[in-house]
Formats: structure tokens, C-alpha cells, sequence
């Protein structure tokens, strides 16, 4: 949808400012579970000049680096978030930020957790959008995020020996 604000100047000189609605979407709240069901935080998702900014608020989770990637179901059904189903892949390249035939279109940056077992820090999904395309975290009907028990080495399919699925949240609009 786009909006469109005309002025009239002196008669002749018609300027047009055309605002897209698209680009003025809002911040998305994602609440991240572990397979217990027990709350581990929140993902907020905003639109980013390369993909989508995720600033995580996340608690009560090992020490260390871990992993995150958008998958394609929205469904976070534990202990195993199988139901999540693989990256977000649409153009079938291979797993991994460094590797020369990837990457998803789901993969990003790891992140760290505190000794404490807290996180606050900010990640950013360069393969993703929030539009209407193939790459947006709300195609066919929504994405999940998932955080992995171990780091993402970059490379290896098909989800960089990150481990297993620890926690789990629903992307959706809302």
C-alpha cells in the first residue's frame, strides 16, 4: 500500500512525496520459551538497511556462545522444536555466514551468554526481511527463532554443529 501527498506549487510545479507503508512497519515482539515451556526472554524484530535487527533480552540460559537462525514453521512445540522444520531457506544454498556456497537466508551471527545466564544483545539476520518476499520472516504464515545449545561454526550443513534446539519463539505479525 502506498500513500500519496500531492501539492500544488504555483500552478505549474506539482512535487509528489510518495510514503510506503511498507517501510514504516513496526518492531516485533518474539517471546522465546525452552523445551520445558519456562519463559527465557524476548527478540525484538526490526526492519535493518541489510535485513532485520534482533535485539535479544534473554535469561536462565547456559553460559557460552550460542547460535540463533530463523527456521521455517512457526511452530515451537518442545523439548526438541522439531516442529520449527529447517532454516529459512529459499534460494537452497548451503548452511553457514562464511561458507562460499551459502548462506541461508536464516543464518546469522552467534551471540554470548553471560555467566550469569543472561543476554542482552543485539544480532542482525542480513538474509531476512519483514516484507511480503520469500526471504521475510513472515512468509507463509510465520518463521520461528531458535537459539541452538552450542555455537555456529559458519560453514557445515545444515546447521553449522550448533547443537541442539534449547529454546523457541513464534514470528508472526501481530
Amino acid at each position: 500500500m502506498r500513500l500519496h501527498n500531492i501539492l500544488a506549487v504555483t500552478g505549474s510545479l506539482v512535487l509528489s512525496f510518495s510514503f510506503s507503508a511498507a517501510a514504516q512497519k513496526a518492531t516485533v515482539k518474539v517471546d522465546l520459551s525452552d523445551g520445558q515451556g519456562k519463559s527465557v526472554g524476548t527478540a525484538e524484530l526490526s526492519p535493518a538497511a541489510q535485513g532485520v535487527t534482533i535485539r535479544l533480552n534473554l535469561m536462565n540460559l547456559t553460559p557460552g556462545e550460542h547460535a540463533i537462525h530463523v527456521h521455517t514453521v512457526a511452530k515451537c512445540e518442545g523439548p526438541a522444536f522439531t516442529t520449527a522444520g529447517p532454516h529459512l531457506n529459499p534460494d537452497t544454498k548451503h548452511h553457514g555466514l562464511q561458507n562460499p556456497e551459502g548462506p541461508h537466508a536464516g543464518d546469522m551471527p552467534n551471540f554470548t551468554v553471560s555467566a550469569d545466564g543472561t543476554a542482552k544483545s543485539t544480532v542482525v539476520a542480513p538474509g531476512v526481511t519483514m516484507g511480503d518476499d520469500s526471504h521475510s520472516v513472515f512468509t507463509n504464515g510465520g518463521t520461528a527463532l531458535v537459539i541452538h545449545a552450542k555455537a555456529d561454526d559458519m560453514k557445515s550443513d545444515p546447521a553449522g554443529n550448533s547443537g541442539d534446539r534449547i529454546a523457541c519463539g513464534v514470528i508472526v505479525k501481530k
